[in-house]
């Protein structure tokens, strides 16, 4: 086997954590042009942190003004601490009859599982991080209001209407909106008789292509989205949902969503100290965080029960 093994895989999955299965409803979102700094390194409580400046100042403006002098506002900003989310795959194993000599097929064929399950759940904890828990002020959670179909409501036009008008309320920049549907939602616009001309904008979309814009909305639809109940909650990430709960769809303003990428890492543990197996063994560390600055421009659309 090649001396540098272990330094080819590493560099193969770094490339690939990159470039292959992108949420296309990321692209765009900022990635915060901060260090990341490495706590811990090797132990059990390592992690990677970033601070970040916070600023929500906004100075007086006076109409009119004949009072002089003009009384003065302190500038006014912070920082907070993120601590990205770490994600780690089990060690693989992998005999020296299948990598001797660390053909770039073979490193790609065993090392993609381990891409695409830790690209899967950064993505799902993505857009449950962007997602809101409840309604609230800046933090619309909207119910569906069409038909019935089973223990829900269908997803219509109606209802993205209706996030765009609490979108304007709240003076969201009309630039930047971004609605990801989910699969079901989706599907409801799809079979919706009552507008085919959006259906065919739907229909028409095509990865690489820009997303189709309907009522002020980027659109994207993600396979992942949150859980909310009934009632309009959001399930905890990686919670079972129950009977009744379904996914939902999540509704931002790019310009309050931020992401970094933290430091990637290999553990590799060659065949020559396993010489009974004559086994390899490896797994990957890697440190994402998507999220939104500030607890607002943010909504959801979850299904409402039929009753």
């Amino acid at each position: 086997m090649p001396q540098n093994f272990p330094e080819v895989w590493l560099g193969r999955v770094r490339t690939q954590l990159t470039t292959q299965d992108v949420a296309p409803w990321l692209d765009g979102i900022e990635e915060l042009d901060t260090a990341v700094i490495e706590m811990g390194s090797g132990s059990a409580g390592e992690s990677n942190i970033i601070h970040v400046p916070i600023s929500t100042f906004a100075p007086d403006v006076l109409i009119n003004n004949t009072t002089y002098p003009l009384a003065a506002q302190a500038y006014a900003d912070g920082t907070v601490d993120i601590h990205l989310d770490k994600y780690q795959t089990k060690p693989t194993t992998l005999s020296d009859d299948q990598v001797i000599g660390a053909s770039y097929p073979k490193i790609d064929a065993a090392t993609r599982s381990h891409v695409v399950a830790i690209n899967s759940k950064k993505y799902q904890k993505a857009i449950h991080a962007i997602a809101p828990a409840a309604d609230g002020a800046g933090t619309p959670v909207i119910p569906t209001t069409g038909e019935v179909i089973g223990t829900r409501k269908r997803f219509t036009f109606v209802d993205l209407v209706s996030m765009k008008d609490a979108f304007d309320k709240m003076e969201v920049p009309e630039i930047g909106r971004r609605l990801v549907l989910s699969t079901d939602h989706w599907n409801d616009l799809l079979v919706d008789e009552s507008n085919k001309a959006y259906n065919k904008l739907l229909v028409d979309f095509r990865t690489g292509q820009p997303a189709p814009n309907i009522g002020g909305f980027d659109i994207y639809s993600y396979v992942a989205t949150p859980y909310f109940t009934t009632d309009g909650a959001k399930v905890a990430f990686a919670a079972v949902p129950g009977a009744t709960d379904s996914r939902a769809s999540v509704a931002y303003f790019v310009g309050n969503l931020v992401k970094k990428t933290g430091f990637t890492k290999q553990y590799f543990a060659p065949a020559y100290l396993d010489p009974e197996n004559q086994t390899n063994r490896l797994n990957y560390r890697h440190y994402f965080i998507a999220l939104p600055v500030m607890n607002k421009y943010i909504g959801a659309i979850y299904s409402a029960a039929s009753a």
